[in-house]
């Protein structure tokens, strides 16, 4: 046999060997018991092979919403402002167990995430809090979630695939360790269901809650065409969960799902939309960084205004005046830098980004625009103001007047 033809066969059967290895698939379930008379969830991880696991470092915020540990294998608990929980899981079938608040309060009285005797509405991320995974090379955690609901409830929702009746599959490949998050909800639940492109969306609220789930229904159907054509996101499921006072009048994003409290109008009177603005969150998954706030809540404010604009749902007039509205807001605005910024900067930002959309479709002949820039910062894993900068007048093809502003500095 020739030393070439001898080489190939043996470098095809390397990577099929490989192949193989990497393929080892470990199940790592995750069994989550509701239990409404304590305001808690009895969360248990198990791993069909504890050994694929060398550690899963938690962190568990400041501690006060998890407790009653107890793991095979070792545990190792550090309390403080920040406490971390590391679990070395033993070697065969292993389980860790605890407990963890559910009912979040805010100071004005009102509700982040809660549980009543009849439903609980909650983000995954609470469940199950972030993790460093150190784990055997070549091994492959499949996750799934399973709940188990008192008595009564009828049905649960999540944002992933589901598998059987309370039961999905988690699969994140952005990440190494899967694990459930977005917003969820239980109880006694209405919900209605439509296919928009290649995404399932459900909207689903606890009954006698006041959500006006066909009419959110109805406002993604006719914003949707728009939203693709910005966004190349076709995730497999879309969850919209709402609920009334005394959870936060407010809206959020969440992993391909979004909260929506039902008193909220699906429209304001100046014509943009909290429900659009979320969704550019959920499609836009624009990261910024380095006191660059402005980027991620401007741009989803802009399409908020700009998607209901393209779908036909702003006349000319009703824009013009929501222009005169967001100059108005944000007349004394100097800077937009910072961690956080409040809504005046939110408007500055907007007219900004709206003079750099003019700047970059005069400076291409109308072959770009905005919508460039967004779906490059897309592909960062974060943006900062200054990649933000050379992205755009990378899409410009020269420097970008507009934004040599003191506003950025």
């Amino acid at each position: 046999m020739a030393v070439g033809l001898r080489l190939a066969l043996a470098v095809a059967a390397l990577a099929v060997s490989s192949s193989l290895w990497a393929a080892k698939k470990v199940d790592l379930d995750y069994h989550v018991r509701l239990l409404p008379q304590s305001d808690q969830a009895e969360v248990r991880l198990t791993l069909a092979q504890g050994s694929a696991v060398r550690s899963l470092d938690f962190d568990l915020g400041d501690g006060s919403h998890y407790s009653d540990f107890k793991a095979d294998g070792q545990w190792q608990l550090t309390p403080g402002k920040t406490a971390r929980g590391v679990w070395q899981p033993s070697a065969d079938k292993a389980s860790l167990t605890y407990r963890v608040r559910i009912s979040h309060g805010r100071k004005s009285g009102s509700f982040d995430t809660r549980m009543t005797p009849k439903w609980a509405l909650m983000r995954g991320d609470d469940l199950v809090p972030p993790a460093k995974l150190d784990q055997q090379d070549g091994v492959e955690l499949v996750s799934r979630l399973e709940f188990e609901l008192p008595n009564g409830w009828n049905s649960v929702e999540t944002a992933w695939p589901r598998i059987g009746k309370n039961k999905f599959r988690v699969n994140n490949v952005s990440r190494l360790f899967d694990r459930p998050t977005g917003w969820m909800l239980a109880g006694h639940l209405g919900s209605r269901r439509t296919r928009l492109g290649e995404t399932e969306v459900t909207v689903a609220s606890p009954l006698g809650q006041g959500m006006r789930r066909m009419d959110v229904l109805t406002l993604l159907t006719f914003i949707w065409p728009q939203a693709q054509a910005v966004f190349p996101r076709h995730p497999s499921k879309l969850l919209i969960v709402g609920a009334n006072d005394p959870m936060w009048r407010g809206s959020l994003a969440g992993t391909e799902s979004i909260y929506l409290n039902s008193r909220l109008p699906l429209v304001s009177e100046s014509g943009s939309s909290a429900l659009v603005r979320e969704l550019v969150q959920v499609f836009g998954r624009v990261n910024d960084s380095r006191h660059s706030d402005w980027i991620s809540e401007g741009l989803a404010e802009y399409y908020a205004i700009e998607l209901m604009r393209r779908a036909g749902g702003m006349s000319d007039e009703r824009y013009e005046s929501l222009q005169k509205k967001l100059a108005k807001d944000s007349a004394k605005v100097t800077t937009l830098r910072g961690a956080q910024i409040n809504p005046a900067q939110v408007a500055k930002a907007v007219l900004l980004l709206q003079e750099l959309d003019r700047e970059i479709r005069l400076k291409t002949r109308n072959k770009r625009s905005l919508d460039d820039v967004q779906r490059g910062a897309m592909h960062l894993e974060s943006v900062d103001t200054k990649e933000f900068i050379q992205l755009s007048e990378s899409v410009i093809g020269e420097a970008s007047t507009v934004l040599d502003s003191e506003l950025l500095q």
